[in-house]
């Protein structure tokens, strides 16, 4: 066998390889960026702030949400409240009058990134949001989950 015919082999065994590395780096690549697109779905960022007797939620970014398709579910330390708002609402049992934003009933019900909505709990409403207690808010979307947003009362 000539030496020529011996040096061609490693250079295919090369050429192979590295057919077989882009190969698997696209379909990652493709993987990944099919993590990213939104499903069927909403997505959004949202955030939650809670101060007192006060729950300040901020769309931080993405879709822009209708506040009637919304459902939210406010636990207070793990005991979920006694009265749960109902969106969009302008007075509630549970709940004192006139929330501020998308949540109330008389403000347009779309709810973009920027936007700031907040309701505030009654002292009827059971167990009451005490400085120190932590809060968790399901937020559903069409009735999927959309995100679980923490805070501890300041």
């Amino acid at each position: 066998m000539s030496s020529r015919a011996r040096a061609s082999v490693p250079a295919v065994g090369v050429v192979l390889l590295l057919f077989v590395s882009v190969g698997l780096a696209a379909s990652v690549g493709a993987l990944a960026l099919d993590a990213e697109t939104p499903s069927s779905g909403s997505r959004a960022v949202l955030s939650l702030s809670a101060s007192e007797d006060t729950l300040r939620f901020v769309h931080r970014g993405g879709e822009t949400l209708d506040v009637r398709r919304l459902d939210l579910r406010v636990s207070v330390d793990g005991t979920p409240l006694a009265e749960q708002p109902s969106l969009p609402f302008f007075s509630a049992t549970g709940f004192r009058p006139g929330p501020a934003g998308p949540f109330n009933s008389a403000a347009e019900s779309q709810w973009g990134a920027g936007e700031t909505a907040s309701f505030a709990v009654a002292e009827t409403n059971d167990p009451e949001l005490t400085v120190g207690s932590s809060v968790t808010v399901d937020v559903r979307y069409d009735e999927r989950p959309l995100a679980t947003l923490s805070a501890v009362v300041r």
